[in-house]
């Protein structure tokens, strides 16, 4: 299979590099993937077996010091099968403000939990791409 990719290059929201737990259903089979990188946008999944461009799927999110997965409406919006990093970039479609400002709350708080708060500021406050 060709590597269909658009490329993280086109990302809104700065990134981190931070593994969490995916679950998520395709066809009649559940996975369990992993995250590389997250941010209030989106993440990008770990993964042999990606999803086709433009499949959107429930997934459930495990996130550090939350009692239940975090559940949201994800779309593949490029995808690389082979290589040394296979996976899919997805970007999160969010259900209404509430469940944006909740889920983007927990994303900065992993950034800097992971990254510090200093350096998650700057990435926050920076335009990703100039």
């Amino acid at each position: 299979m060709p590597e269909q990719k658009t490329g993280p290059e086109h990302r809104q929201y700065a990134r981190a590099p931070i593994e969490l737990k995916v679950d998520y259903k395709k066809l009649n089979s559940f996975f369990a993937d992993y995250t590389k990188n997250i941010s209030k946008g989106g993440t990008f999944i770990k993964t042999k077996k990606p999803l086709a461009i433009g499949t959107r799927f429930l997934f459930k999110l495990t996130v550090p010091q939350r009692t239940e997965p975090f559940e949201l409406l994800g779309e593949v919006v490029w995808s690389k099968a082979d290589g040394d990093e296979p996976g899919m970039g997805i970007r999160f479609i969010y259900s209404n403000d509430s469940q944006r400002s909740d889920f983007e709350g927990v994303v900065e708080k992993l950034m800097a939990d992971s990254l510090g708060a200093d350096l998650t500021e700057k990435l926050l406050k920076k335009p990703v791409g100039s």
